[in-house]
């Protein structure tokens, strides 16, 4: 499991803006804004069944997931593997990042939705602060 310093994890853990990024089929990559969740060393992404992303996690689960404050000078990105997805039957997963994100559970109960398990490999982030650049890399 990946190691993040406290300040990062203490930032992963807010419902911050989020972009993830997967690979599709001719090998470009497709980003999409999206609700996420840091869990004990892993991201929790949801997404409806009937997304393309969800098809090119299947085939390519290399994946990232850049974090931000609303500051674009703010920033965490991820990378890592989408190590286990499963079918959100009674809409736990959708509720769990709509409770965050709104403070109220998701409206569409009919939805068949899928969560994504994302394990990170990998990190860079940056702020003019330092708190949450990487080892090495200096504020200017």
């Amino acid at each position: 499991m990946l190691k993040l310093p406290t300040q990062v994890e203490a930032f992963l853990k807010k419902p911050n803006a989020a972009v993830i990024a997967t690979v599709r089929p001719d090998g470009f990559p497709m980003t999409v804004a999206t609700w996420y969740d840091w869990d004990d060393g892993r991201i929790l992404v949801n997404m409806h069944a009937g997304r393309a992303r969800l098809g090119w996690m299947r085939r390519n689960p290399k994946v990232s997931l850049t974090v931000f404050d609303g500051d674009w000078y703010r920033h965490v990105s991820l990378y890592g593997t989408v190590v286990e997805i499963e079918d959100d039957a009674d809409l736990a997963g959708i509720d769990r990042l709509a409770l965050r994100y709104t403070g109220k559970p998701f409206r569409n109960r009919r939805a068949h939705r899928i969560n994504a398990w994302m394990e990170p490999a990998g990190w860079h982030g940056w702020d003019p602060a330092g708190d949450l650049s990487s080892p090495g890399v200096q504020a200017s």
